[in-house]
Formats: C-alpha cells, structure tokens, sequence
C-alpha cells in the first residue's frame, strides 16, 4: 500500500520515495514470497535459523543495504533498511531478526564506527553473506543497564585480553556447535569507561556458551551465550579510540531502533490481511464475519493504527542520519508506539479468528509470539517511557 502527496512539487511516496526504494520494495516483495514465507513456520518449530536463506539475501543486497557501494553495499539510507526489516517481518520475523543483528546492529556499527582498513577486511565478506555478524551488550547479569556491564579488555602491547560473557546474543552462532563469524564487542576499559572490538570466529578462549533454545517467539534466529576468557585481540581489531564504546553504542541504537519498529510494523500488516481475508471468508449466522461491529471494530482499529505507527516510522527513517547521534527522541517514540500496536494487532487477529488464531496454520499465533520481544529488546518499553520523558521534559520545543 503507498502513501502518496501531489502538488505543484509532483508526487512523493513516503514508502518508497526514489526509483531505488520502488525497486527494493518489488525486490522484496518477491523474495519474500518465493522464498521466505515457504520456510518460515517449518525453521520456527525447529528453531533453526536458515543459513541457505541467509545467503540468498546477500546474494540480493539485502545485508548491506545501507553500506557504501566499495564495501559491497547497496549505498542506500535508513528508508532501505526499514523497508527490508518490515518486508521480511511480514513473514518471518525471527528470519528478519537475524538479519536486523548482521546488518544493523553490526555491519552498519562497523561501517559509521570502525576505519578504513576494518571496512575495506571485514565488510565484503558480511555484506555478501559470506560471513555472519553480529553485537554484544548484553550480559547474564546486566540488561538495560549498559554502563554495569562485567567485561573487561585490559591493554597488554598490541593487545588487549578481553574477559566476560555476553547473553541473548543473535547470531551468536549458526548452529549448536558453530559460532558466528564476527562480532563488535562492547567491554570496559575504564571504570566507566566502555571500549567497543572486533572479535573474529578462531580467537583463542572465543567459544559457544549456553545456547538459548524453547524461546517464546523469533525462534528463527539463533541465539546464544557467547564467552569470552582471556581472549587476545589485537589492538588494530578496537573501533575508534578507548573510551568510544559508550558513543558507538548510543549511534547504533538509533538505528536499531527505528528498524525494530519497522519489524512491528510488518508484523501488523499481516495480521491486518489475515484477519481481513478470514473477515471476508468466515461466516457466523448466516452472514460474514465483517458484517459484526465487535470484528469491524477490531479490523477498523488496527488499520488506523498500523497506518499511523507506519507513517511515523518511515517519517523518522527519512529524516534519520545514520552516520550521527542525537536522533533518540524519534527512534524511541517510533519503537515504543509501533511496538505496541504490533503487539495489539496480532492479538487482534487471534480474536478475530478465534480457535483458528490459536492454531499454527494460520500465522497469527506465531506472530503474536514473535512480536513480544519488540517491546523488550534494543530498549524496553519502560527505557523508552524515560528517555523521552528526560527530552520532551529538558527540550519542551519538541512538543512544537
């Protein structure tokens, strides 16, 4: 569906606003139909992520969408990567998480934080799907709370040694026995002070922990814990200067949020058309379902707010600037009020169909599942109440 403006200026499609967005925009809708949505519930019982897929995205563009063309990427903005996050969410979210950990979280951390000779080494081989990415922050012990996180990176020479465990890590393998390729780590350096690296699959002391199976929901991605004991990584692996991790860390979640929201929004959109088609299809007393207010209100409802909470969040990735800091006010309103709606709409779609919604067969109960973690991952939903609460409050102009 597109949202379109015309005046003496022609017309602007706020979905797709150039020919290179109308084209990824068909791109995905194809990709996603011939190849994902055949996969998608079979790898969401197994819980096993598609790495055959995972190249199949790569092999079109979709892992670097965002990187500079010399680095493989398609060389586009922040639009792209909401288009991608919400076109493979309508489908397979879990699928669309894995890719949201590789191409945001770390291929797009390296690119605006890393140098040239990290960019030029590393980002081919992630933008292709040659090699999986993915970031760690979180720790068993330590969540939202960034700046109590445990480990370490002590300088030694060239090198830093680098302790600690990191938890909920996506990507943090490929399969039980095998971890991802790569990663940007976030360790102390300081008393507080937070330090970001690159640590390589073949790393000595670099292993596999816990691997975290029977999940609520985006069971397509694997997710694991990932250790880290005495860990040598050479110092030219560190991004940007001791110290930065805290800043690098801030610019990503920008962008990582404002991609999660997209994700909810995909999700909506197909619990929107499932619940429509049964509306359309099932009948009850002799007349069809979308014939009763309490359907009709439901149905009502969740289009207004899927086409609001995806107006917001394609207007913040216009605006967005994926190389600075400072846009948090927007990438925590986007995810906190897309989430929720992601979450209402399939909740809305599994009272619609009643048992039917309850059933894996129609779709809605494993995006219900899936949609839970939008409210908890990349800044729950009470961060988000107090991050914009802190701005509006210091910077009342922003109610302007």
């Amino acid at each position: 569906m597109s949202q379109t403006a015309s005046d003496d200026f022609g017309t602007f499609d706020l979905f797709a606003p150039t020919p290179e967005h109308q084209l990824l925009a068909e791109t995905l809708r194809e990709f996603v139909a011939r190849e994902v949505e055949p996969q998608a519930s079979e790898h969401d019982r197994a819980e096993r992520f598609n790495h055959t897929l995972f190249k199949q995205a790569g092999e079109l563009g979709l892992l670097g969408v965002t990187l500079p063309e010399e680095y493989g990427g398609a060389g586009l903005d922040a639009v792209a990567a909401v288009q991608v996050l919400e076109a493979l969410s309508t489908s397979d979210p879990g699928f669309g998480l894995a890719v949201l950990a590789h191409s945001i979280l770390f291929a797009q951390n390296c690119y605006v934080n890393g140098n040239e000779e990290q960019r030029e080494r590393i980002l081919p081989k992630v933008a292709s799907g040659e090699r999986i990415g993915g970031m760690c922050m979180t720790e068993p012990s330590v969540g939202t709370d960034v700046l109590g996180m445990k480990s370490t990176a002590v300088r030694e020479g060239d090198e830093y040694v680098l302790n600690g465990v990191k938890t909920f890590i996506t990507n943090g393998g490929i399969d039980d026995e095998t971890l991802g390729d790569v990663f940007i780590v976030y360790a102390r350096t300081g008393d507080r002070e937070i330090s970001s690296f690159l640590v390589e699959k073949g790393m000595e002391g670099f292993r596999l922990g816990q691997k975290w199976v029977d999940k609520l929901g985006m069971r397509a991605s694997f997710t694991a814990e990932l250790v880290f004991e005495n860990v040598r990584v050479p110092a030219a692996n560190r991004l940007g200067d001791e110290g930065e991790g805290t800043l690098h860390m801030m610019r990503n979640l920008e962008i990582e949020r404002l991609t999660l929201a997209a994700q909810a929004t995909g999700i909506a959109q197909r619990a929107l058309q499932v619940m429509t088609d049964y509306a359309n299809e099932r009948e009850a007393f002799g007349k069809p379902l979308r014939e009763f207010g309490q359907i009709q209100r439901y149905i009502a409802e969740t289009f207004a707010e899927w086409r609001a909470a995806r107006s917001f969040v394609y207007d913040t990735a216009r605006r967005i600037r994926l190389d600075a800091t400072g846009q948090r006010v927007d990438a925590d309103a986007t995810k906190l009020i897309a989430a929720q709606v992601g979450k209402r709409a399939a909740d809305a779609a599994i009272q619609v169909l009643g048992g039917n919604g309850y059933m894996g067969e129609y779709v809605v109960e494993r995006l219900w599942r899936d949609v839970k973690l939008l409210e908890i991952g990349g800044g729950t939903l009470e961060a988000h109440h107090k991050n914009l609460t802190k701005d509006i409050c210091r910077d009342p102009s922003l109610l302007i």
